[in-house]
């Protein structure tokens, strides 16, 4: 196997779990080209004709199938910009895998920016987990929009995970849910040495009975910078609750910034956040177990971001 093949399979295994081809639906992009691609009889992945990108259809009632959308980028001085669409029929539950790694080692940056639009059907779930992960040297930029329209009695769970590598990263994600309709977030992101993160999410409740919940989790480290955005509105009989958990060392700065609006008088909305730094006494009670100072701080921050 070469180092390039090497790079690409410890990529993909980063940031999509995948050991191998998966089973199902899938389409893998590499450097800005396609670099595999499969359609099953329930879920079929077209081209965009006006945009880089793909268009991924989900039959009506579909059920405990999986679609991954992995990209690499494993040579400096690679900048784009994909569009992903996604049109899930109704009575479905579905998972769908994304996520990116770049790998550069020149002085060029390299950058993907993935702008995903998600149309959930009448009473489908769907789980999306996406992982971004760089490492190298140059610029590795990523900036991940989504947008999502949940229909009555749909749900998606969404998981987003940021650990390393990335130097600039800006996500922004809208979601409007109609009425039955719940939604779910959970964000861990950690950042090192001068990299910065900028998260914005918005869940509009729209519906009677919808909810949502955003649980952000994060440990800033070095000269880092991180800014938190979360957002809830109510705008009907629904609930919401926005936690936020951060965790700050050395130089790092961070700002936690989360929002509720009730535009009705049967909206429940609540909002907490924390910032601060690692308990000395939580330290202490691992070093009793015969952990190293270093090793107890790992140990507490890979709990936190479990």
């Amino acid at each position: 196997m070469s180092n390039q093949d090497l790079i690409k399979k410890n990529l993909l295994e980063k940031v999509a779990d995948l050991h191998e081809i998966p089973a199902g639906a899938y389409n893998i992009r590499e450097n800005s080209e396609s670099a595999g691609r499969r359609s099953t009889e329930d879920i079929r992945i077209d081209s965009k004709e006006d945009a880089p990108g793909i268009v991924v259809t989900v039959k009506d009632g579909t059920k405990n199938k999986s679609v991954h959308i992995p990209v690499v980028i494993t040579e400096s001085g690679i900048t784009e910009t994909v569009y992903n669409d996604f049109f899930i029929g109704r009575d479905c539950d579905v998972l769908i895998v994304a996520g990116c790694g770049i790998h550069t080692s020149g002085d060029k940056a390299s950058a993907h920016d993935g702008v995903h639009v998600l149309h959930v059907g009448e009473n489908s779930k769907v789980k999306y987990v996406e992982k971004h992960y760089a490492e190298g040297t140059g610029d590795r930029s990523m900036k991940p929009e989504m947008k999502v329209d949940l229909a009555p009695g749909a749900s998606i769970d969404i998981e987003t995970v940021q650990l390393g590598g990335v130097s600039d990263s800006v996500r922004v994600t809208e979601i409007n849910a109609a009425e039955n309709s719940a939604v779910n977030i959970t964000e861990r992101i950690m950042t090192d040495g001068n990299e910065t993160v900028e998260s914005k999410t918005t869940v509009n409740l729209n519906g009677n009975a919808s909810s949502a919940r955003i649980n952000s989790r994060s440990v800033a480290r070095g000269n880092s910078n991180q800014i938190f955005y979360p957002a809830i509105t109510g705008n009907s009989e629904c609930f919401g609750h926005v936690q936020c958990d951060s965790v700050i060392m050395d130089s790092a700065r961070v700002r936690s910034i989360p929002e509720v609006c009730a535009n009705s008088t049967d909206a429940r909305l609540i909002h907490e956040a924390a910032i601060g730094r690692i308990a000395g006494d939580q330290i202490l009670k691992l070093m009793t177990l015969g952990l190293s100072a270093e090793e107890a701080e790992e140990r507490i921050i890979a709990g936190l971001l479990k």
